[in-house]
């Protein structure tokens, strides 16, 4: 009988939850770690922007994101927990995560809050639609790690609709459609109020030089 000595195998347990096979657990674990990965760096991302976030709506989203953040920590810890009870090791290291990861590091730092909530628009369209792909995935495998993720999907969108208010035009249009990138994303944001003056005062004093 051949033996499965793969890093995988070795990490996981000899038993997995009752009505599961070890295959189906093995499958499902992998989807997890996945998940795992893409909320980590979820919650690190929300955190970064939380730090450098300026500008006249610096308050609102600097407290805005906070609780965001703490959601995202506890999926993490369900989806660590139920890696663990299906059997598997939940690997929650930088390094693996960076390896793991199928997307580059957040691109903005210092930045204004439209800005910031324009590039965030797309990190959670990334995440939110890899979500439903892994409910789509878990339909027939597993309904209590789809229930999970459906969860984590409902509040993951509620939290999109956060940052989009800001993004909306009054006729229902988001300043980031047809960005590709976070760069492009924060190109499109409204303009910050405090950015709008200063340009209005710099004209204004380039007219009253020019004048004089």
């Amino acid at each position: 009988m051949s033996i499965d000595s793969s890093p995988a195998a070795r990490q996981r347990t000899s038993y997995t939850i009752p009505g599961i096979s070890q295959g189906v657990a093995d499958d499902l674990v992998a989807l997890l770690q996945e998940r795992l990965h893409a909320l980590n760096d979820l919650a690190l991302t929300l955190k970064h922007i939380h730090w450098n976030v300026v500008g006249t709506h610096f308050i609102a989203v600097h407290t805005m994101l906070d609780p965001q953040v703490d959601a995202v920590r506890e999926m993490v810890d369900d989806t660590a927990e139920r890696i663990a009870a299906l059997g598997g090791s939940p690997i929650g290291t930088p390094g693996a995560l960076a390896a793991g990861r199928s997307w580059d590091d957040y691109s903005l730092g210092r930045a204004t809050a439209l800005e910031h909530l324009a590039a965030l628009d797309l990190v959670y369209s990334g995440v939110i639609e890899s979500h439903r792909k892994a409910i789509e995935a878990t339909d027939e495998l597993d309904p209590v790690s789809q229930d999970m993720l459906i969860g984590q999907a409902r509040q993951l969108e509620q939290f999109q609709w956060f940052v989009r208010a800001h993004l909306e035009s009054a006729d229902g249009r988001l300043s980031t459609s047809g960005a590709q990138t976070e760069l492009q994303a924060a190109e499109t944001a409204p303009a910050d109020s405090a950015q709008e003056a200063g340009s209005s005062q710099e004209a204004g004093s380039s007219q009253e030089a020019a004048s004089a």
